[in-house]
């Protein structure tokens, strides 16, 4: 794969760079996707498990579900699309990882700036006094009760019917607006308000760049649509922009 000529020029002197993730990157670590024939949700109803109101009817239910899911999540490993946007961390002077994700991988594959749309399984707190359980395990119907106050522990995550939290969506909002390039990795770009994101970043005068296992309704908006794996499609990208500034350095 050889990137366009004017994508090269563009990334070359680009300085506010963005990636919106989904799922689809994280698919190639092991975590399996939402939506398609093998996705979760076409097994499972969301109202049943991922939402507030399902959460008060039968905490156990919901909290042995994502704890199911955070085990998932903790043996699971960072691939080379993670990797890749950790290395243009380092190129871009400024970086910024907005994801819909909740696995946590963008951390702990190295990335620093990263905006969290839909929170961080790894995080949980208490409905009754906010205590915090970052980090901890939940096994046995004792374990979901808080330690200090015995309120309802809650995975700090979005459900379906609540809002992004506002400093995640803010900083997600800024670094669009001033994005030169922004990357689409492993989501369709239809779920609002992220779907709004490519959007802001076009009407601002950036360039969308699309990487995606197939073709999703933001292909034909988007100024550049690459289909392939993430981890193999990234690290080829990442390796142009390198050889790209080596050359004009005169290296």
């Amino acid at each position: 794969m050889k990137l366009p000529d004017e994508l090269q020029k563009i990334l070359l002197s680009a300085k506010e760079v963005v990636a919106l993730t989904g799922a689809g990157i994280s698919a190639e670590s092991g975590i399996p996707t939402f939506r398609g024939e093998d996705g979760l949700w076409s097994k499972l109803k969301p109202e049943e498990l991922a939402s507030f109101d399902a959460f008060l009817r039968n905490p156990q239910l919901v909290s042995e579900w994502y704890e199911h899911r955070r085990h998932i999540t903790r043996l699971s490993k960072p691939n080379p699309a993670h990797m890749s946007l950790v290395d243009m961390e380092k190129i871009f002077p400024h970086f910024t990882v907005v994801t819909q994700n909740i696995d946590n991988l963008h951390r702990r594959a190295g990335s620093r700036n990263v905006a969290e749309l839909h929170g961080n399984i790894e995080r949980n707190y208490c409905l009754g006094c906010g205590m915090r359980y970052d980090g901890e395990d939940f096994e046995g119907n004792e374990s979901f009760r808080c330690k200090k106050c015995g309120g309802l522990i809650r995975p700090d995550i979005v459900w379906f019917g609540e809002m992004l939290p506002a400093d995640q969506w803010n900083m997600a909002e800024e670094a669009a607006s001033s994005a030169d390039v922004m990357f689409v990795i492993g989501t369709s770009a239809v779920v609002y308000p992220a779907a709004e994101l490519p959007v802001t970043v076009k009407r601002s005068g950036g360039k969308v760049v699309e990487v995606n296992v197939e073709e999703t309704p933001l292909s034909r908006y988007a100024d550049y649509s690459f289909q392939g794996p993430a981890s193999k499609v990234l690290v080829e990208i990442v390796e142009q922009i390198k050889e790209t500034r080596k050359v004009a350095k005169g290296g």
